[in-house]
């Protein structure tokens, strides 16, 4: 399997490194995805992005393909991880199915040493329109430090429908008041803009990477 190509957000030395997949419908240069990066960065957290090869063969004119199974997209994490060999310490996770594939990996990789944590920013905790079809089974046995940062709106599962899954107690919530999956707020109902959910979400997720990684 070939190793992926990074972007790296810098954060200086003995910095913790956050390895940061992309959604289903975007790469890992979107505006979400650019944004956060340099949030973290500019908080003393080194972000590495890389791409699943279905979204990497997209910038080569490849087809517009929908997202493998997620077996495969889990040994393409292990891949990148592998490809990167950070010697500090390490927390997984995405944007929505970037953050659920580093979840379903994480438990062997905290046994082995080699995260500690996962960071999920917008988990699919359902598809859209189908809140029967769960993607929790995992969660309700997690044992790694786990950080899901989820708006109360989000279409993938809503602050109510969360409320009744049996989650690990390894798993904590950030909720952000009507924030939709991409964490957006409807400013006419909160009175704050997307740039402000971001700048909290920095803010929230990055000062948690750096004490799950002070363990």
């Amino acid at each position: 399997m070939a190793a992926p190509e990074f972007l790296i957000n810098p954060a200086g030395k003995d910095a913790p490194t956050f390895v940061f997949a992309h959604g289903a419908g975007i790469g890992m240069d979107a505006p979400f995805m650019t944004t956060v990066a340099e949030g973290f960065a500019a908080r003393g957290v080194q972000v590495a992005r890389f791409e699943f090869a279905y979204m990497a063969q997209r910038r080569t004119g490849g087809a517009k393909r929908p997202p493998p199974k997620v077996a495969l997209l889990q040994e393409e994490y292990l891949a990148a991880l592998a490809a990167l060999a950070e010697s500090g310490p390490v927390v997984i996770g995405g944007k929505s199915m970037g953050g659920r594939v580093a979840s379903l990996i994480a438990d062997d990789l905290l046994a082995a040493g080699k995260t500690k944590g996962v960071l999920c920013l917008g988990y699919p905790f359902h598809p859209q329109g189908k809140p029967e079809t769960l993607r929790v089974a995992h969660l309700e046995a997690l044992m790694t430090p786990t950080l899901i940062c989820h708006g109360t709106r989000d279409p993938f599962g809503t602050q109510e429908e969360v409320a009744t899954y049996a989650l690990s107690q390894h798993v904590e919530l950030a909720w952000f008041e009507d924030g939709d999956h991409d964490l957006k707020p409807r400013k006419r109902v909160t009175g704050l803009d997307h740039a402000a959910y971001l700048e909290r979400l920095c803010e929230v997720a990055a000062d948690w990477i750096k004490q799950v990684c002070a363990h």
